[in-house]
């Protein structure tokens, strides 16, 4: 065999080397990748991203949830008049929803800033349920709107509850928040999206 037969088989060993190596190499960068969102201490997984931001609410004109009280009165039905012309929080919620039991204090919070106005859809729920649930934690809702087969919540593209949007006076979708709110998500995701619409700082609860 001559040097030069000897070189292009070494050549071509190497070749088939690299090769098969390649998945593998791009394998581990893609495992490095993921496991550094993954571990991220600023990286908030809840914080997803929505198609829907920066475009209208799509609002369903909503059965309203009978027997439930505010200030004395029914609340009234969500529909798609319930936040024209004002800063709205829409919070998706059920009493069989643990993480919205932990949440509610919160929404009650937010509830008692006068430049924003809460309200809730209240997701495959019993009416029942949902009228205890807010008789013993208190209601912060304007409105409150039945969504007992999930049309709305797959309307505004609902991962989980609970579930919060923003919406602008305009009815633009502004931030959306999935699952219970917390010191973090509040300070930096809520208060910076409703200082951003009406240019004054938000109240904190």
């Amino acid at each position: 065999m001559s040097s030069t037969d000897g070189n292009a088989e070494s050549g071509g060993k190497r070749t088939r080397l690299v090769l098969a190596a390649l998945p593998l190499a791009i394998f581990a960068g893609m495992a490095a990748i993921f496991f550094t969102m993954l571990t991220d201490p600023n990286r908030n997984t809840s914080e997803i991203p929505s198609a829907l931001i920066g475009t209208k609410a799509p609002y369903r004109d909503l059965e309203p949830l009978v027997g439930a009280m505010k200030d004395g009165a029914q609340v009234p039905a969500l529909t798609a008049e319930s936040g024209k012309g004002k800063l709205t929080l829409v919070n998706f919620w059920a009493s069989w929803c643990v993480p919205c039991r932990q949440e509610h204090p919160v929404i009650l919070a937010l509830s008692k800033d006068p430049r924003l106005n809460v309200v809730g859809v209240n997701y495959k729920d019993g009416s029942e349920n949902a009228l205890r649930f807010l008789g013993e934690l208190g209601n912060p809702f304007s409105a409150i709107g039945l969504d007992p087969v999930g049309k709305m919540a797959i309307d505004w593209g609902v991962y989980g509850i609970p579930e919060s949007y923003l919406v602008g006076p305009d009815g633009t979708i502004l931030y959306k928040k999935v699952g219970p709110f917390d010191d973090r998500s509040l300070k930096d995701g809520l208060y910076p999206a409703i200082e951003k619409a009406l240019g004054t700082p938000a109240q904190a609860g």
